[in-house]
């Protein structure tokens, strides 16, 4: 139970940096900004093949001190080979009825060991080596380096989402930064693992910089996933970074 709990805050912290999930900002007025929903970390499994879609709540400070906050939906899947599909989707405004555009998709196979990344507007992907984890190996609680990072967990117990048993976590970091300089900036973060996954299906971040973004896996479903999603859209041009490589006997 305390491996599970630890692996659980591994997963989310392995992927993040202060914030869980990032919100690009807005350079240009005619380029939308985009979330990224690289709040919860999936691991390359074989035969435990899943579908869902992250339901992605942002709240920021604006510079009026005002919050705004943002709501994206994204699919994610990893079939039976232990492929993994993930998606950015530009952030579609407040008022619009319309679902947010995917601006990037993402497919990770550790059986050809290739990164495909294909950006939408621009019908192009770049295929690259990847070796993702298959598993992770929990990090302490205390100092991830020296009088700047510290860690401190707490066990929730466990409960039921969608079905699946879960284990709760709650994680605070804080990270020495900020003005003046040697001032300490705490984050929290309160994660439910679902062992049989082997993923979170639910991560809330509340940063005093960042503001509070939560993410939850929804319309969970343990049927492979359409085959489709893990192939190189039609029309796209495909550059090759690096050739696979291949694993040895």
């Amino acid at each position: 139970m305390k491996f599970c709990a630890l692996l659980a805050a591994s997963l989310l912290l392995i992927c993040c940096t202060a914030a869980s999930l990032l919100l690009a900002s807005n350079v240009n007025a005619q380029e939308p900004s985009r979330v990224h929903a690289d709040g919860i970390q999936i691991l390359l499994i074989a035969d435990n093949p899943f579908s869902g879609r992250y339901s992605i709540d942002s709240t920021q400070k604006q510079d009026d001190g005002s919050p705004k906050t943002v709501h994206v939906d994204t699919n994610v899947a990893r079939d039976r080979q232990g492929r993994i599909h993930r998606e950015h989707r530009n952030v579609a405004p407040s008022d619009s009825e319309k679902e947010s555009a995917i601006a990037d998709v993402f497919i990770l196979d550790p059986v050809a060991h290739t990164r495909t990344s294909c950006n939408v507007a621009a019908r192009h992907c770049q295929v690259a080596r990847y070796h993702g984890p298959s598993f992770l190996k929990p990090a302490p609680d205390g100092l991830l380096d020296p009088s700047a990072h510290f860690v401190t967990r707490k066990s929730l117990g466990s409960d039921i989402i969608d079905g699946f048993n879960v284990i709760g976590t709650i994680e605070k970091v804080a990270i020495r930064g900020g003005w003046p300089a040697e001032k300490w900036q705490t984050s929290t973060r309160e994660f439910w693992y679902s062992p049989d996954l082997g993923i979170n299906l639910s991560a809330t971040t509340k940063d005093p910089i960042e503001g509070e973004v939560a993410i939850r896996i929804v319309d969970l479903s343990r049927s492979d996933p359409d085959p489709a999603l893990f192939q190189i859209p039609s029309g796209f041009v495909v550059e090759v970074l690096h050739p696979p490589s291949i694993p040895s006997n």
